[in-house]
């Protein structure tokens, strides 16, 4: 089906950013005025993080759809949960009405936006608008760069099997460790084994009011909140002068 045939409601995958409703991309808050439906991730009870996110752009009046699924570590996504919502979103879409999905960071960045895409892109037409992603506020909260020259950056997820962990961060150089979360204590022991535990970062909650940054060796606990990162370099220092 060409673009030209399909129905014509338009799908918008919005990143929304890291927290800060100030790192909301223009294109994405014009977006969010001129949208008549908007949906979101939400968990089984309370507020969606990506809604609370962008509600200041959001006016009033607007039919909204919280695709509300449990927040817990079995196999992610919950494909029914997304079954259904697409189901719903598709209705919007074949009447005509635009629909904004937010997706907290990235869309394509680990963003759960892909789940809804991988079932509504080949039937509608779809703008993905990139956000500002939890790996470049966590690396501006660190006031520490990713990497430099010709370092290659390595992302690895905490839930990762220890020894993978192991593994990767034996060659890595410049390394961001996302979804830390329950992981901490697990993620410790693989930096220390692999000698980047020394000159580690952790930043939880970048961008947001309750942002914390310090060396991960003055970091006492064993479990950390999921919107939290470790950033570390085999150089200890990414950059300097001398360098």
């Amino acid at each position: 089906m060409s673009a030209r045939d399909k129905p014509a409601g338009t799908l918008f995958g919005l990143g929304v950013g890291p927290g800060d409703p100030e790192l909301l991309t223009l294109k994405a808050a014009r977006i969010l005025r001129e949208a008549p439906v908007i949906a979101y991730p939400a968990p089984l009870e309370g507020d969606s993080m990506a809604r609370r996110i962008a509600a200041p752009h959001i006016p009033e009046g607007r039919e909204e759809i919280a695709i509300r699924m449990p927040m817990v570590p079995a196999r992610f996504p919950a494909q029914a949960v997304y079954d259904e919502a697409a189901e719903t979103i598709g209705a919007h879409l074949t009447a005509g009405r635009d629909v904004a999905v937010l997706c907290e960071g990235d869309p394509f960045f680990y963003g759960s936006f892909m789940y809804l895409f991988a079932r509504l892109a080949e039937r509608f037409r779809t703008e993905v608008v990139p956000g500002v992603s939890a790996l470049t506020a966590t690396a501006a909260a660190a006031h520490a760069p990713l990497a430099a020259r010709n370092d290659v950056l390595t992302v690895l997820p905490g839930p990762l099997e220890e020894t993978a962990l192991v593994e990767c961060l034996a060659r890595a150089e410049a390394v961001a460790i996302i979804k830390v979360g329950r992981h901490l204590a697990k993620v410790k022991r693989a930096l220390a084994e692999t000698g980047l535990a020394e000159h580690a970062r952790y930043i939880s909650h970048a961008s947001m009011a309750e942002q914390r940054v310090l060396p991960l060796a003055d970091l006492v606990e064993d479990t950390a909140p999921y919107f939290s990162m470790i950033l570390a370099h085999r150089r200890g220092t990414v950059w300097s002068k001398t360098q």
